[in-house]
C-alpha cells in the first residue's frame, strides 16, 4: 500500500471534479469534497488540510502541513503553482476589531466573518511558513520567501520576502521556454501512446 490514495479511493472521496495522475497523501484531512475541483498532475503531501471550495487547475504541489481553507468565496490555484511546506492560505478570517465574537464554539449571530476569493496564479513559489490573506490576487509568477505574509496584491514577476511582504528583485522568465517544451513533449508523449493503443 502507497502513502497515496488510489485512483478508486480518490474517486470515492466525492470530489467535484477530479483529474488524472493525482496523487493525495491518506495522511492529508479533506473536508467538503464535494465543492473542491481537482486538476491533472497534482500532488498534496502529508498532514496538509484542505477544507471549503477549492480549485487546483494542472501541475500543482502542496507540501506537508499546508493547509488551504476555501469556505464559500473559494481558494483557486492555476497551472504549475507550488506551496512549499507549512504553508497557510485562508480565504476566509475572524474579525479581529473586536466587534463581534471569534471562533468556531461560537454561534454565526455572534460573529462576523470576513470571506474573500483568494487567487494563486500561474508558476507562483510560496516558501515554507508563508501566510496569505483573505482577498489576495497572488500574480503570475510571483515568489515568496520563507516566512512572507502576502497581504495585498504583489507585481507579476518579482521575488518578495518579509511581514508584510516587499519587492526585493523581478524573477526570470526563463521557466516559460520550459513550460512550452514540457507541454510539446507531454504532447508528443500522449499522441504516441494513442497510436498504441
Amino acid at each position: 500500500m502507497t502513502s497515496f490514495y488510489e485512483p478508486g479511493e480518490l474517486l470515492a472521496i466525492g470530489f467535484k471534479k477530479i483529474g488524472e495522475n493525482v496523487c493525495i497523501s491518506r495522511k492529508a484531512s479533506i473536508y467538503a469534497p464535494e465543492k473542491m475541483v481537482i486538476g491533472n498532475n497534482v500532488r498534496v503531501d502529508d498532514f496538509c488540510i484542505l477544507s471549503g471550495r477549492i480549485e487546483l487547475c494542472n501541475n500543482i504541489h502542496i507540501a506537508a502541513y499546508s493547509a488551504l481553507y476555501g469556505g464559500e468565496e473559494g481558494i483557486f490555484v492555476e497551472d504549475f503553482a507550488n506551496m512549499s511546506s507549512r504553508v497557510s492560505i485562508y480565504s476566509i478570517s475572524d474579525d479581529y476589531s473586536g466587534a463581534s465574537m471569534t471562533n468556531p464554539t461560537v454561534p454565526e449571530q455572534y460573529k462576523h466573518v470576513i470571506s474573500r476569493p483568494v487567487y494563486i496564479r500561474r508558476h507562483v513559489i510560496i516558501g515554507s511558513t508563508s501566510v496569505v490573506l483573505p482577498g489576495v490576487d497572488v500574480k503570475e509568477g510571483s515568489a515568496f520567501g520563507a516566512m512572507t505574509l502576502i497581504n495585498r496584491d504583489p507585481e507579476p514577476w518579482t521575488i518578495n520576502v518579509g511581514i508584510p511582504f516587499r519587492k526585493i528583485k523581478d524573477r526570470q522568465k526563463g521557466l516559460l521556454e520550459m513550460e512550452n517544451r514540457f507541454v510539446q513533449d507531454n504532447q508528443i508523449r500522449d499522441s504516441q501512446n494513442g497510436d498504441r493503443k
